[in-house]
């Protein structure tokens, strides 16, 4: 016979959690209004009932304070103005957005695309710019290059050069990171 195994849930630790009003275990607490008004330090059982009283729960801000913090604030909104506040901290990860050129591009599409370019650029994400030869383009890799320094020089007030336009294989690259 194979012995059950009995798995066990681990409690959630993560700082999502929140306590509030009877999971609060702490006699005393100190506590706060919802208008931000300290209202002292009272049991525990007396701040919910108060807090009850008004419509609202309460919500313990600070567990390792010495009474810990609560304040009498609806715990649904509570949670919410955390969360959005964690968004706004969290760093916007930098993208990288390409624009592909061609050898022979006409006046209006290098000027398209030099736009997007300079649009990514100043939305603050990085442009890789690239331009591939095939077949016997290969044979002017100057004038390919010509297009890259001018996409640069046009450029420059958006972006500030990372790596000058460099030929790996058949492609010609260059990357751009936003000005500050």
């Amino acid at each position: 016979m194979v012995p059950s195994r009995t798995y066990i849930k681990k409690r959630n630790t993560t700082s999502d959690h929140v306590r509030s009003n009877e999971r609060i275990r702490a006699p005393q607490v100190r506590v706060i209004d919802a208008d931000g008004n300290q209202l002292g330090v009272m049991s525990s059982r007396q701040a919910i009932d108060m807090a009850k009283a008004q419509g609202l729960d309460l919500v313990e801000i600070s567990a390792k304070a010495t009474p810990p913090v609560c304040q009498i604030i609806d715990v649904g909104k509570f949670k919410y103005e955390r969360s959005k506040k964690r968004k706004e901290q969290k760093p916007q990860a930098i993208k990288l957005k390409e624009v592909k050129f061609r050898l022979n591009i006409d006046e209006h599409d290098y000027s398209f695309k030099r736009d997007h370019a300079q649009d990514f650029l100043l939305k603050g994400n990085r442009v890789k710019a690239s331009l591939q030869l095939r077949g016997r383009e290969f044979e002017f890799k100057d004038r390919a290059f010509e297009v890259m320094r001018r996409l640069v020089e046009d450029l420059k007030e958006a972006g500030t050069v990372e790596a000058q336009p460099r030929l790996s294989g058949n492609t010609l690259s260059v990357c751009l990171a936003p000005s500050k």
